[in-house]
């Protein structure tokens, strides 16, 4: 009697003999001999053991413990769902979300209410449907249902929707009634048992939508809630399923994790450990509980040893292994991997050489050597698995357990020859679009040669100024990331080719020190090419941002450097244009004729070699020399030439550098209404063209001369827009804008 009682609940549960010896502690052999019989008195342990894998409550409970399952097998209301486990914390948006839900639900009295919880393995989507059904299991007096339905196994058997049906029928039913022959048959009676009734069914694990269909009710006042790692679009727009994504955990909500498992005054007395293990753990509930298991169960050992097990473990996936398949992570990660096809993936494993931050389908396209297309649908089959993350429209990451998979995998399955071509391919993408983009933000740029994108590289089409600034603009921190990965596996040539094509956007947008480290990266890897151009190219880049930054010592230094590089090259342009920074320097220590005789040196060179532009900018810089020595008219007709050849070719930087010189040279003659007008060009100029620094710098000279024609309102707001400007970018030396801007309150 008692042994048949097991057996229908274990079936009504859809447990199976295995599942319910690891849900017990019992021995699968024991079990068998109970269903069969065999064990006449089970033991009073065993029986309670059985009673909490069961889920037994109430009546159910106290009837099973007495040994009278008669009472047991007729209650007719099922109470399936698994323990609620212990230290769940955070997840209040999720939570918040399904009870939205359920109200939607509720006001709705004809519709069934479906939900759909997805996320990446090892994210806590169960823990958190589990803790939900409980807390809203008063909403449903009728009983909840639940099933593992084994979607992403390890063992490789989802459980099928005959079976769920069997299991479920049984427990709405009972035993008494006549099992459904059919799956038809098992639907029909599903629903016609769920018909007026008000029950939450779990569907946990849930591998695609054709095990989850056959398993939605018919009726209304039911709610059903699927958790799965698949996204299951189809259920979300064919039957109006509500999807709830869930992501990585907070690092609060992973303190608190810890501090739930560990106790307040554990993990209080290491807080750097604690920091550490956080991050190594990567949000994922399953890692943190891995490592809080291990210092548990290990109460003397310091927090600090753990976290330095995570550092320095062989394989950082080695430290996330529970002792047992639900626990370990790395094969719990495998169960969504073995789903992809062949080519999706190879593209997961070979996504892993990428550095990061994120991507976009040309880049991931790019790094394969497949067509766009074809990538993007690979790119929505792993989104749908979340084994990648699509955390912006277009824009794909892993999070860094599921980076350090796959980088094991591409390890073990791909060889060098492939992530090495995969790592040239990325950076040919990276490199063509960057130096297409810094063409459209300052066409008249001296170019250094590079060569084509190789096979296989996707372009990606920009049109104008403004698309060059936004790709830069999304694409910045995969940029220095691209940098960096260059660097540290022999692309010598990307890296200083790279660090030329960013040069005009980082300067622009005042990213100094991403600046300077990108033109250090180029100077070395230009040493062990042994490329005098592109060497001569990074010392006159630093010594012009060494300048900017003040460090005039390092940047003679460097620029000394580039001129013996361009006159070893006979680059007549080059030389000049070390000239211009010399003369650059010159003028910021106070040293205005030294300035000058610079600033003619290079006009003579960019003269003798053709160049219009150069003459240009070094006719300006004759011009503003000649206005700090006060020969004011002279300054004029020299930056007039100046803005004149700039106009010739279009280059607008140019112009709008020229226009406050010629600003300055008027507001020193008092003629202020000339002065304002050519700062109001030089702000519009270097606003159109984004370089931001140089538009705060005309924006204090353009509030100098309102405030010297004798407008104090005009000049308080051009002070404070060029103070707003300087703040964005970090400066902290606004003294003097500071004091200005007190000066007309």
């Amino acid at each position: 009697m008692f042994g048949e009682a097991v057996r229908e609940l274990r079936r009504r549960r859809a447990l199976t003999q295995e599942d319910l010896a690891a849900k017990t502690g019992l021995s699968v052999r024991h079990l068998r001999d109970l269903e069969a019989g065999r064990v006449a008195r089970p033991r009073p342990a065993t029986v309670l053991l059985l009673a909490d894998a069961f889920g037994l409550r109430g009546a159910e409970r106290t009837a099973f413990l007495a040994g009278t399952p008669t009472s047991v097998a007729s209650a007719g209301v099922p109470a399936q769902l698994p323990a609620d486990g212990f230290g769940f914390v955070g997840r209040d948006d999720a939570l918040a979300r399904l009870d939205e839900i359920l109200a939607q639900a509720v006001d709705q009295p004809t519709a069934m209410g479906l939900a759909i919880v997805s996320g990446t393995a090892g994210v806590g989507k169960t823990s958190l449907a589990v803790h939900w059904a409980h807390r809203v299991a008063p909403h449903f007096p009728d009983g909840q249902l639940y099933v593992n339905l084994r979607g992403f196994d390890p063992g490789g058997s989802p459980v099928s929707p005959s079976t769920a049906l069997a299991g479920f029928v049984n427990a709405l039913a009972g035993p008494g009634d006549r099992p459904p022959t059919t799956m038809e048959e098992q639907v029909a009676r599903y629903r016609s048992l769920l018909g007026g009734r008000r029950v939450l069914v779990v569907l946990d694990n849930a591998g695609d939508a054709d095990q989850v269909r056959p398993l939605l009710p018919g009726a209304p006042g039911c709610f059903v809630l699927v958790t799965s790692r698949d996204q299951f679009l189809g259920l979300v727009s064919v039957n109006g399923a509500c999807p709830v994504t869930l992501d990585v955990m907070s690092e609060a909500e992973s303190h608190r994790l810890l501090t739930r498992r560990l106790g307040v005054e554990r993990v209080t007395a290491e807080p750097e450990a604690v920091d550490a293990i956080v991050n190594a753990s990567a949000g994922l509930p399953l890692a943190l509980s891995v490592v809080a298991a291990r210092a548990a169960i290990h109460s003397d050992f310091r927090l600090t040893e753990l976290a330095s097990d995570l550092r320095h473990v062989s394989g950082r996936l080695d430290a996330f292994d529970g002792g047992e398949p639900v626990t370990d992570l790395r094969l719990v990660m495998s169960w969504s991997y073995r789903t992809l096809d062949t080519h999706t993936a190879r593209l997961f494993r070979l996504l892993s050489v990428h550095p990061g931050p994120d991507f976009d389908g040309a880049a991931a396209a790019s790094l394969i050597g497949a067509p766009a297309a074809q990538v993007r649908r690979r790119l929505a089959e792993l989104t749908r698995a979340h084994l990648l993350g699509e955390h912006r429209p277009g824009r794909f990451t892993y999070h860094d357990l599921l980076r350090a998979y796959a980088a094991e995998l591409t390890a073990a399955e791909d060889s060098e020859a492939d992530r090495h071509a995969a790592r040239s391919r990325m950076l040919d993408h990276y490199l063509s679009v960057a130096y297409a983009a810094d063409e459209l933000l300052y066409p008249q740029r001296d170019r250094l040669p590079v060569d084509p994108p190789g096979p296989g590289v996707t372009p990606v089409p920009l049109a104008d100024r403004d698309q060059a600034r936004s790709w830069f603009t999304v694409e910045h921190p995969v940029l220095l990331s691209a940098l960096r990965l260059a660097g540290d596996n022999g692309f010598d040539r990307h890296t200083s080719h790279l660090a030329w094509a960013v040069t005009t956007y980082l300067n622009q947008q005042g990213y100094w020190q991403d600046w300077t480290s990108s033109l250090q990266a180029a100077l070395s890897a230009s040493v062990r090419l042994a490329d005098d151009r592109t060497e001569a190219y990074a010392h006159g880049v630093l010594g012009f941002a060494d300048i900017s930054l003040h460090r005039y010592a390092e940047a003679r230094q460097h620029l000394e450097l580039a001129y013996d590089r361009y006159r070893r090259l006979s680059d007549l342009a080059g030389q000049a244009r070390v000239e211009l920074n010399l003369g650059w320097i010159c003028d910021r220590t106070g040293q205005p004729e030294q300035a000058l005789d610079h600033a003619r040196e290079a006009l003579r060179l960019h003269r003798q070699a053709g160049h219009v532009t150069g003459q240009a900018f070094a006719l300006n810089a004759v011009g503003w020399s000649h206005g700090q020595l006060g020969d004011h008219h002279a300054a004029i007709e020299s930056c007039e030439q100046a803005l004149a050849l700039f106009t010739s070719v279009d280059n607008v930087l140019g112009q709008a550098i020229t226009w406050a010189s010629l600003g300055q040279a008027h507001l020193q003659l008092d003629a202020y209404r000339e002065a304002v007008t050519c700062y109001e060009h030089a702000v519009r100029l270097r606003r159109d063209i984004g370089h931001r620094r140089l538009e705060a710098d005309a924006q204090v000279s353009l509030g100098d001369a309102h405030l010297a024609a004798g407008d104090a309102v005009s000049a308080r707001l051009a002070w404070q827009q060029a103070l707003d400007i300087f703040v964005s970018l970090g400066e902290t030396d606004t003294g003097g804008i500071d004091a200005k801007l007190a000066s007309v309150r």
